[in-house]
């Protein structure tokens, strides 16, 4: 396996710079992967493929508004992309400029001194704040676009889930973008439960991988947690014969990472699919689960998503769940069909 398998071409035409209105009109490509056969909806439509019993697992982060920017001494201008927080002063961030060493010190506009205390691989720093930086959130943050979009976002809540309620996401879980609070209220008349989880996303997520093979490369970690009444429903649904469908591959790694084997003897029924069946447990913490072709899959049986990067640990993912040949087939259809790919994209469900 090289990490060129994962690669596709794509003009820059097909990534969608702005968000289409209302969410729920995007485009939705549905892919069966057990035949490869490929479906053409709208997102709204979704309903139609999950049936009563069904739970949707969707990732409740919240992008904080993590791009500062600051000064140097000399007046030199500084940016400060806020990744993960260590404690109440001390985070992990992108820092944008020259000269910065360990004990250098800046002073972000209208807002707390920062000194850097360590250097990271690459562009990140250890920088420690004179105080909380969140109080100053509202007046002199901004939402982290990614590098790919170039249009202005007019309203930031579009590149928020409408049930995002606890902040820390440098990006967004994008595939959730596509519900609002109606199409949520007819899935959950139709017969569809909905479970909750929380894992704050990380840009490194969207980074391409380097290496060759992508069995060497360092997977990122990211802090999420999966709650007792979350567990509780996983584990009914698949005593019940329902479908587990993840919204995201944040809620992907989410379920993966709190599962667990089945104990013997434990009186689960058997699955559609026959394969294995295995709980959840309840959990709270860092993970940097690597989910890559081979891998199988304990929790997830369905999922929405986006289309990904080339080259990028998502695609790999979704490679592991639906094969990769079906996935850049897939890929290649949507292209053909005019699909917008990336964040504000249209989306993809896999069953």
């Amino acid at each position: 396996m090289k990490t060129s398998d994962f690669d596709y071409d794509l003009p820059p035409e097909y990534i969608a710079q702005t968000p289409v209105e209302p969410r729920d009109s995007s485009r939705l490509l549905v892919l069966h992967r057990d035949t490869g056969t490929i479906e053409h909806a709208i997102f709204r439509e979704i309903g139609r493929y999950l049936r009563p019993g069904d739970l949707l697992v969707l990732n409740q982060t919240r992008v904080i508004p993590a791009r500062l920017y600051a000064r140097k001494a000399t007046g030199g201008r500084v940016e400060l992309l806020l990744l993960r927080k260590r404690d109440d002063h001390t985070w992990e961030a992108l820092v944008g400029g020259k000269g910065l060493r360990v004990a250098s010190k800046i002073k972000v506009e209208n807002g707390p001194e920062v000194e850097i205390l360590e250097i990271l691989p690459g562009a990140e720093r250890l920088v420690r704040f004179s105080e909380p930086i969140e109080p100053y959130f509202p007046n002199i943050g901004h939402i982290p676009l990614p590098p790919y979009i170039h249009t202005p976002l007019i309203d930031p809540e579009r590149y928020q889930t409408v049930y995002a309620r606890h902040p820390g996401s440098a990006a967004a879980p994008t595939a959730g973008l596509h519900f609002t609070s109606r199409l949520l209220e007819e899935l959950q008349a139709q017969g569809i439960r909905l479970g909750w989880v929380t894992l704050h996303v990380g840009l490194d997520t969207f980074a391409p991988v380097t290496e060759d093979n992508p069995a060497e490369h360092k997977m990122h970690t990211e802090w999420c947690e999966l709650p007792p009444e979350t567990a509780d429903l996983i584990n009914q649904t698949h005593r019940q014969g329902g479908r587990v469908v993840a919204v995201g591959t944040t809620s992907v790694r989410t379920l993966e990472s709190a599962s667990v084997q089945t104990p013997a003897g434990e009186p689960l029924t058997a699955h559609p699919d026959h394969r294995p069946l295995s709980i959840v447990q309840a959990f709270s913490g860092p993970t940097s689960l690597y989910i890559l072709p081979g891998y199988q899959f304990k929790v997830v049986d369905a999922m929405i998503t986006n289309f990904h990067l080339p080259r990028s640990t998502l695609i790999m993912l979704v490679s592991a769940f639906a094969g990769r040949e079906t996935i850049l087939n897939a890929y290649e259809v949507a292209k053909r069909e005019g699909y917008r790919f990336y964040s504000f994209g249209d989306a993809m469900l896999i069953l």
